[in-house]
């Protein structure tokens, strides 16, 4: 059962393999906690009992809400699955609610803080250094996922009208913009990598010191590893980055809907997170400047 389901959001849903293999993990958390605890490993057997018992020893582990309702957003999608295909009557996760979560404003560089720390001259003179102010940039650049910046091959680039095509979720290609200063950062560092490991053109960008594809633990601590260093950032990943992209854009006034476009969201709702951020910098502007603040 649980194979027939990933087969069919790998191939029918076109779910990312990062996803797939997060519903993977629930699905065998949630099998093995029922197996310890009710004696069964046949999911088609669970019941709401079972399910809200999951719950509640997930939430007593100390795991977030946000973390536990992902798990069970997983198990609604696996036991509608289940009755669409007749293997169950009924699904126990139907009167199963979410927990309610805070709301978390995303964590962003500031603008001239990080402006300056790129212009600075903290990377390394070497292959590894540039490649890292690399990812830096990029994520910075083009708001890209993680794992659409491990995708990215050196074909993908588009020099003559400087855009790069990314592949994004749910294999939905889309094309970014990119500046002239990051398209040259991005030629000279093809050149070197082409040089130093003798790659055909067709390779992936982003490569380990051994020239191999980059994997998700590199590119992390690329990114924790420099942003350590800018005091007004609480959060490190990549996914930061991505944020900082967003807001930037819409503090100097981007249209919302073209930043939905550039971070690839299938809904405009997902974008609108970013706006908040814009809204605190407005009223921040607002008390500083007007007379009646």
């Amino acid at each position: 059962m649980v194979d027939s389901f990933l087969k069919y959001i790998s191939f029918e849903k076109r779910y990312s393999k990062h996803t797939v293999q997060s519903y993977q993990n629930d699905l065998e958390q949630f099998q093995s906690y029922i197996c310890h605890h009710f004696k069964t490993e046949d999911l088609s057997q669970a019941t709401q009992l079972m399910v809200r018992s999951w719950i509640l020893s997930l939430m007593d582990s100390g795991i977030s809400s946000r973390t536990v309702n992902r798990k069970i957003a997983s198990l609604r999608s696996f036991f509608k699955f289940l009755v669409s295909r007749g293997q169950v009557t009924e699904n126990p996760t139907s009167k199963v609610r979410s927990l309610k979560t805070q709301k978390e404003l995303p964590s962003f560089a500031d603008e001239q803080e990080f402006s300056n720390y790129l212009n600075s001259d903290v990377f390394a003179d070497s292959f590894e250094g540039r490649r890292d102010q690399l990812i830096l940039e990029i994520f910075y650049g083009t708001g890209i996922r993680q794992a659409e910046l491990l995708g990215l091959k050196t074909s993908d680039l588009d020099e003559r009208n400087s855009t790069i095509k990314v592949l994004g979720k749910r294999n939905k290609e889309r094309i970014i913009p990119i500046s002239r200063s990051l398209l040259g950062l991005i030629e000279k560092y093809i050149h070197e990598k082409n040089h130093v490991f003798s790659h055909d053109q067709n390779s992936f960008l982003i490569v380990n010191n051994s020239g191999s594809q980059a994997y998700p633990m590199l590119i992390h601590r690329v990114v924790k590893k420099y942003l350590t260093d800018i005091s007004s950032l609480d959060k490190k990943s990549p996914h930061v980055l991505r944020h900082t992209f967003a807001t930037h854009l819409l503090n100097k006034g981007a249209d919302l809907n073209a930043v939905k476009d550039l971070l690839g969201h299938s809904s405009l709702a997902a974008t609108q997170v970013y706006t908040h951020n814009s809204l605190e910098k407005l009223k921040s502007v607002f008390d500083q400047a007007h007379p009646k603040a």
